[in-house]
């Protein structure tokens, strides 16, 4: 399974924004530069940050964007749906009852093997990812890369 770049973008962003005091918002211009990213292209994935309720943004010279909520309650699955979106990572299109060793309805009574294993994946992934905070990625960010950060912001 490959998510889009997006996903990246967006952790890294959530985490940064967590150790922005108070709280303050900063604007896309600084973000999209802290990780050399194309702002038009940031812009798309903080728009469904925002609209997934990830982050809040405010307009105006001050304006930004923040978490919403604290980063020990921001969980790494509901950055990934922001960005991905909340389908399935498998769609089965019952290739078993294609071609010359297609299944008949009788043997396809119960879910296919592989879709049964391919949901089971995608629940322990998303599993994992919800009892993921930004406050714990944050914890794995070296301290000199957290000084670089607030000083480069101006934090």
């Amino acid at each position: 399974m490959q998510v889009s770049q997006g996903v990246e973008w967006a952790m890294h962003i959530c985490t940064l924004l967590s150790e922005a005091p108070d709280g303050t918002p900063v604007p896309r211009r600084t973000l999209a530069e802290a990780y050399a990213l194309p702002e038009p292209y940031l812009a798309k994935y903080l728009k469904r940050l925002v609209a997934a309720g990830v982050l809040t943004s405010t307009s105006g010279p001050r304006g930004g964007y923040r978490l919403a909520k604290p980063a020990d309650q921001t969980t790494g699955l509901a950055v990934v749906e922001a960005v991905e979106g909340t389908g399935p990572t498998f769609t089965c299109r019952e290739l078993r009852r294609h071609g010359t060793v297609a299944a008949t309805r009788e043997e396809c009574r119960e879910k296919c093997a592989v879709h049964t294993m391919m949901d089971a994946a995608d629940e322990a992934w998303r599993a994992r990812l919800a009892e993921t905070t930004i406050a714990d990625i944050r914890r794995h960010r070296p301290d000199t890369l957290r000084a670089r950060a607030a000083e480069t912001l101006g934090w």
